[in-house]
């Protein structure tokens, strides 16, 4: 059994896939781990979009003008979207959701990579979070934080070295 530190400094974003599908029973654990991600007060205001379908990938690929193409050639994603009406933290809520999914992924011996899609544009008309709103039909009430890429690697990522960590940014009792 892998360590949760070795699970850290293992995971790192994969961006590059298999054509091999994940299968269902895996989509279940890392959704259901999402579920179970730390909120405030319990709010629990995250909701999640599990996208297969190839032609939805490729039009979320087409979200931003760079940081998403790899959409296009992945075989799941899942956007991660929260009830801005149910918490003033969303944000940090959504947050912790979507790395405890990426986590979850590394453990099961799957890649991801995070998607940026709040504060983000398409182009100069339109942001990249209206385009998936739109593409998805999600309801006004809810943002859409990031869309986390998922599939089995197709490159190899060297792990962190502890040794080479930036640990003067680590501060005791004072800054």
């Amino acid at each position: 059994m892998t360590s949760f530190f070795e699970l850290l400094k293992t995971r790192r974003s994969i961006r590059k896939y298999l054509p091999k599908a994940v299968e269902q029973e895996k989509i279940v654990q890392i959704t259901n781990a999402a579920l179970m991600s730390p909120a405030s007060k319990r709010s629990n205001p995250w909701e999640f979009i599990v996208i297969q379908d190839k032609e939805t990938l490729v039009k979320l690929s087409e979200s931003r003008p760079h940081g998403s193409q790899f959409l296009a050639d992945s075989p799941l994603g899942i956007v991660v979207t929260a009830d801005t009406t149910k918490s003033d933290v969303w944000m940090e809520d959504a947050s912790i959701a979507s790395i405890i999914m990426q986590l979850e992924a590394q453990d099961l011996g799957l890649g991801s990579c995070w998607v940026q899609v709040y504060g983000r544009q398409k182009d100069e008309n339109m942001t990249t979070e209206s385009y998936i709103r739109k593409s998805l039909n999600i309801p006004e009430n809810y943002s859409v934080l990031s869309i986390i890429s998922i599939g089995y690697p197709d490159e190899q990522r060297k792990a962190y070295e502890e040794n080479k960590l930036p640990t003067h940014k680590i501060h005791f009792d004072k800054f």
